[in-house]
This record gives C-alpha cells, structure tokens and sequence, in this order.
C-alpha cells in the first residue's frame, strides 16, 4: 500500500536525488495509442525546484514521445526505485510541460542544472506533481552501480548543432503516433505561470 505525502519533503527529496536512474511515463489520449514510458539516467539532470514542482533535463534522442504526450494532455508520472540499500519506490504524479532550447524559460531553467555538456540538450522537462506517495519496493532487486554511460555525450559531441539539428527534424518532429512533439513552435502550449527557484539539485541522477 502506497504512503501518500502532502508535498515532496526533504526526505524524499533526497532519496530521489540519490537515485542514479528513474522512469517517466506518459500516454495519448486515443484508446489505441501506445503508452510510453523512458529510462532516464546522466548525473545533474534532475531537480526538485519546490514542495510540489520537479523538472529534468532532456537531451536528443530518437524518439520523443514524452514532448509530444505533454503537448497533447500533460498528463505524467515520475519513478525512482532503490537498487541499493532501504528497498523504496516514490512516484510522481502530475501535469507536465516541455520546454525547448532556445527559449528564454529554457535559458532561465539550465542553470540550475548541475550537468555541463550542452551538446545534444533539446529541452527541459517541468513537472507540476499533485500526487506524492512511496511504497516498499520490496521486489525490486539489489544492484550495482558501476558508471554512468556517456555514449549518449560522446555521440552529440560529434555532431555539429546543424546536424543535431537536422537529426531532431528527421526523429523528434512527432510521436510514433504522430502527435506533434519537437520543433514546431509549440513549446509553451501547456505553458503555467514557472517559479525555477532551484530547492534541490541531483549529481547522480538523470
């Protein structure tokens, strides 16, 4: 049975910022769209900016459900799960915005990001949770830890902003269900009046 919590707390704040990887999920509205959910992982690129808004950093990648699902409905949940220690889950709930580079709240945000390397960033994910609970976790198994993979750097690095570029148009222009999702101007849709006061910083979770 989940334990609810009114706000996240220091503690929990903590424990999510300890996490080295966590899970976002998100889904269309229409009945036979596909719900997608997406590992996330890369030290300082989520933060908990207050009691009841988080947000993470997004770089480029092949597919962009998570954008175009927010464009659509807002709808999202937010997993941390323990691997090591205490046996814990927390899930987030709550309505979520996506927001691209190149834009002023996107510059106003990235510094509260502890991660440097910009190549390959293409937005920031803002969460306004109204659901805060945890839960035992006690099926999750012990694992260890060995490194962050930075395979997903390296492959940005190499590539010029004008070939990120022409690789977010070809890739993350729309969903797989083809829902609007990158570039196309709608960044603030499910805009909200945004507070980037940066309470918590994560530097090991993605």
């Amino acid at each position: 049975m989940a334990t609810l919590h009114e706000q996240i707390t220091d503690r929990l704040a903590a424990f999510v910022l300890a996490q080295p990887v966590f899970f976002v999920g998100t889904a269309p509205l229409a009945a036979e769209g596909h719900v997608n959910v997406a590992p996330k992982g890369m030290a300082g690129t989520f933060v908990v900016l207050g009691p009841d808004r988080v947000a993470y950093l997004d770089y480029t990648g092949s597919g962009a459900e998570t954008p175009a699902h927010l464009r659509e409905n807002g709808r999202i949940v937010i997993m941390f799960c323990a691997f090591d220690g205490p046996p814990n889950i927390v899930r987030f709930h709550g309505t979520g915005r996506y927001v691209e580079a190149g834009t002023d709240e996107f510059d106003e945000l990235r510094p509260l990001f502890a991660k440097e390397q910009t190549a390959g960033q293409r937005g920031v994910v803002v969460v306004d949770v109204t659901r805060v609970s945890d839960s035992c976790g006690f099926s999750v198994p012990r694992m260890e830890l060995v490194e962050d993979r930075d395979l997903l750097d390296r492959w940005a690095a190499r590539k010029t902003p004008e070939q990120l570029d022409d690789y977010r148009e070809l890739k993350n222009t729309s969903s797989i269900d083809g829902l609007p999702a990158i570039g196309d101007g709608r960044a603030h849709e499910l805009s909200a009046p945004h507070r980037p006061q940066g309470l918590h910083a994560a530097d090991n979770a993605g």
